[in-house]
């Protein structure tokens, strides 16, 4: 018994890791994306794809395709959320640089959505939950240059990677109750169909028709990536751990995601990390192992 709990305990420590490096080298592919058409339509396309890879791969899980009615406000609600998140991440990245972009949401993910648990639940913060978001809040001004050059929030895509972190971190307060209402990867499939619909309302057909017909190979394999890689797998993933150890807990593992996000984007677009982007890192990355604390 106990060496079946290690062993699921290791596969889940291997799932995370891998969900968490791909989720950083989602950006790069994300920035390579943005460039063949809007955010609306490389959204809509990222989110009927997810759906399509997830419609193969719940068989393989066996899950079961039902969801309790009590889940459906949540799950309308977190595929809001999602497609909101999704269009940020896309609009930002048209400008700006998907290493800070990734350095900057995934650092203030965990510290918004653990501000959020704490308004939720109605109690104060302990002694160490206090440093953990001090350092986390210090991380968010370094990383935003507030005390630097306040108005370069408003360049360069933070303004909507700021944004995105919000969405996400409310999304994470939605998806971490899916596991009330069934399996979390049935409340996945559902929600990124939700999301497609939401999306295809205000997409342009003949452009994504456009997009499909003129994409090459380099996109084709960003849109597998980020679609069935990186959404459907490992987005998916981190919904299940959400569901199994909260959403607070579950977000210790994002620190992983800078740094695969800083490499990918020194990779392939030379991207040399600034000083403000590695403090504030390092001080978010100790704010969320401070709160994630026994």
């Amino acid at each position: 018994m106990q060496q079946d709990t290690a062993r699921s305990e290791k596969i889940f420590l291997v799932g995370m890791i891998l969900s968490m490096t791909c989720w950083g080298i989602s950006w790069t592919s994300g920035k390579i994306l943005s460039s063949y058409s809007g955010p609306i339509i490389i959204s809509f396309l990222r989110f009927a794809f997810t759906f399509l890879s997830l419609l193969f791969i719940l068989p393989i899980l066996k899950s079961k395709l039902t969801i309790a009615k009590a889940g459906l406000l949540d799950l309308v609600c977190a595929a809001i959320m999602i497609s909101i998140y999704t269009f940020l991440f896309f609009r930002g990245l048209i400008t700006g640089k998907p290493g800070a972009g990734g350095v900057l949401v995934t650092i203030l993910n965990p510290i918004i959505s653990y501000f959020i648990m704490l308004v939720m639940n109605r109690r104060r913060p302990t002694r160490n939950e206090v440093i953990g978001l001090a350092l986390g809040i210090s991380a968010g001004v370094i990383l935003l240059k507030l005390l630097t050059d306040a108005s370069d929030i408003f360049r360069a895509g933070n303004l909507y990677f700021l944004f995105a972190s919000v969405s996400w971190a409310i999304l994470s307060v939605f998806t971490s109750r899916s596991s009330r209402y069934g399996e979390p990867v049935t409340f996945s499939f559902y929600m990124y169909g939700i999301s497609t619909l939401i999306m295809l309302f205000f997409t342009d057909w003949n452009a994504v028709l456009t997009t499909l017909q003129s994409g090459d190979g380099i996109f084709w394999f960003n849109l597998f990536f980020s679609a069935t890689v990186t959404t459907a797998i490992a987005t998916t993933f981190y919904f299940v751990a959400t569901a199994k150890i909260g959403a607070s807990r579950a977000s210790s593992f994002i620190f992983l995601v800078p740094f695969s996000a800083s490499l990918g984007s020194w990779f392939f677009f030379n991207e040399i990390p600034q000083v403000n982007t590695i403090i504030g890192g390092v001080l978010g990355i100790g704010a969320v192992l401070i709160l994630n604390r026994k």
